[in-house]
């Protein structure tokens, strides 16, 4: 029986070179697949450091067996290295298999070739373009097509010999003006192979020739006088024109670039690939990755790039990029930081974020769980806490003029509100509008009182306001000797900087991150919460001093007067015998002669 043979011995015999790594565990099942410059200095990094993150720990310790292929370039090891992880599928890479046929246009290799879409590739020297991302762009641009040339739909053999032999008759197709008839040689096979040109031509993109033509067919027409048929050479000018405006959205020297952007969040990244000719995006796609093991932006744009460019068999010799990765050998990287290059890159980006959005929407509804988990995943993250929040809750003091001092506590599970939670404080140990010392006051009565029943505490609190009222919450942690056991931050208003304890430079999350939108709404959960409380409670009291500023009312003459009444409005037009009854006559003429 043999012995594994050891780690430290396999990584010895790693050599310097440009290549492909696989790691297999103890059965010989493949862990994973990765490329490197160097092989023995990028593998050995799996084994002489201790891993930050908690999944490639697992995986590395997992690794039994290191197997290796050297190959002559970076750029050989990235087209290496997508194939493998196509064919083996190891576990804790990205997966980018797509089983999808997509889309071509044909143009047929025969005498009079025909044009027309299909999802099969046959060798038989037919000129095939695409693949198109959806059969809608491939329609558009077919249509586009049969509105200025007509063609052939027929699958006749037109040959020579048996168009002069009479073999054929035209169809309907010619009547209707959709064919020239080229069965019966009424169109010549010249004049059909420049339409042909042409064709190929408006599916690069490059709509400039056959906008000059027909331009010179329509003043050849009309110095000839054939005005009708000028007006229709026009009609076919102005949808060209009308094709060239929706899809020409950059510089038309920009010519034969595919441009890649990629945005991401904890579990997810989403590659966008847009691809242009003559000015005009002729193709864009998405991918959507799943991340397996902690991958920087990087590292899964670079797998992309070369997933993306074989799938669509890209020739394009230029690339824009927002961050500088290893691309094939022969082809420009471009990190455009302005004009219309960079807005091509925020093009692209865009789409990008808005095919996250659409997926993230749907997941919301048919898988809640999933939703809820990216989230709190990204929360973890942005605001460095050691479990996900699943429990929050946040504090905001209410007082205006110093008047009835009260505060919220508003509680969200699983990134939801949870109304029930809630709850108000009137401030009890506070003499006018401190509010410091409130927040410390309520911090400390809430978690008091939940250490005292057996309650389940939170995994983040979220004070609203800045430095001083996060220390003042802080002072109630310590006396409860719960510092260090719940996270907590401080949320100031104005420019929506996040304060962490002891750390006086504040955090600015991205304006449009779900992390800071969940703290906003808490924020602004707590304060309408906490406004509505005191707006009560203001209006009961002004309601209350109303009435008990008539002599011999008191609080309780006053609370049994709203009860009956329902209102002061009511008490001051009800009649002395109605008042009477509620109070008795004494109270009754005084309340009364007090209002009339």
């Amino acid at each position: 029986m043999s012995h594994p043979i050891s780690i430290t011995v396999q990584l010895s015999a790693l050599p310097d070179n440009p290549g492909v790594y696989q790691f297999y565990d103890k059965d010989g099942k493949i862990l994973y697949v990765g490329k490197a410059k160097n092989l023995k200095k990028r593998v050995s990094s799996y084994f002489n450091k201790t891993q930050e993150y908690g999944k490639t720990r697992v995986l590395v310790k997992k690794i039994q067996t290191i197997n290796h292929i050297v190959v002559p370039t970076e750029s050989d090891a990235l087209l290496l290295e997508n194939n493998l992880i196509k064919k083996l599928q190891p576990r804790y890479n990205v997966m980018l298999k797509d089983d999808k046929s997509y889309p071509w246009i044909c143009i047929k290799k025969e005498r009079f070739p025909r044009v027309f879409p299909t999802r099969k590739l046959i060798k038989d020297g037919s000129e095939y373009f695409g693949p198109y991302t959806s059969m809608k762009t491939v329609r558009t641009l077919l249509e586009l097509v049969k509105s200025l040339y007509p063609l052939r739909t027929c699958n006749y053999d037109l040959s020579e010999e048996k168009i002069e032999a009479g073999k054929y008759k035209v169809c309907l197709e010619y009547h209707l003006g959709n064919c020239l008839g080229p069965c019966e040689g009424f169109q010549s096979e010249q004049e059909y192979h420049a339409q042909i040109e042409d064709i190929r031509q408006i599916i690069k993109g490059n709509l400039k020739d056959s906008l000059q033509s027909f331009k010179q067919q329509m003043k050849n027409l009309a110095d000839k006088m054939e005005f009708e048929k000028a007006q229709r050479v026009k009609d076919k000018i102005d949808i060209l024109e009308n094709y060239q405006a929706k899809s020409t959205v950059v510089n038309p020297k920009i010519n034969n670039v595919d441009v890649f952007t990629i945005i991401s969040d904890e579990t997810h990244a989403y590659v966008n690939f847009l691809q242009l000719s003559h000015g005009s995006i002729v193709r864009s796609h998405t991918l959507e990755i799943k991340k397996k093991l902690e991958e920087t932006d990087e590292d899964l744009l670079q797998l992309a790039i070369t997933e993306i460019r074989q799938r669509f068999h890209s020739r394009s010799k230029e690339i824009y990029l927002q961050m500088p990765v290893t691309v094939e050998d022969n082809v420009k990287v471009t990190l455009p930081k302005l004009g219309d290059k960079y807005k091509i890159l925020e093009l692209s980006e865009r789409n990008a974020r808005f095919y996250r959005q659409d997926k993230l929407k749907q997941i919301k509804i048919t898988d809640p769980d999933r939703h809820t988990k990216r989230i709190m995943s990204q929360m973890k993250s942005d605001l460095r806490l050691s479990v996900e929040p699943r429990h929050i809750e946040c504090f905001d003091n209410s007082n205006i003029q110093g008047s009835n001092p009260v505060s919220a506590c508003v509680v969200f599970k699983d990134g939801k509100p949870s109304k029930k939670d809630y709850r108000h404080f009137n401030i009890k140990t506070v003499e006018g509008p401190d509010d410091f010392a409130s927040m410390e006051e309520v911090v400390h009565r809430r978690y008091k009182r939940l250490l005292a029943e057996d309650e389940p505490l939170p995994q983040l609190i979220v004070i609203d306001g800045g430095k001083g009222q996060l220390s003042s919450a802080l002072k109630s942690l310590e006396l409860l000797e719960l510092r260090g056991t719940i996270a907590i931050i401080g949320i100031a208003k104005r420019l929506e900087e996040i304060y962490f304890p002891e750390d006086p430079v504040p955090l600015y999350l991205d304006k449009r991150s779900e992390t800071l939108k969940i703290i906003q709404q808490l924020r602004n959960e707590a304060h309408r919460f906490g406004i509505t409380h005191h707006r009560n409670k203001r209006s009961k009291g002004a309601i209350n001093s109303e009435l008990e500023g008539i002599e011999g009312v008191g609080e309780k003459t006053a609370e049994q007067l709203l009860k009956n009444f329902k209102s002061v409005k009511r008490i001051k037009e009800a009649s002395l015998e109605s008042l009477a009854e509620s109070v008795g006559m004494a109270k009754a003429k005084k309340i009364y002669k007090s209002f009339h």
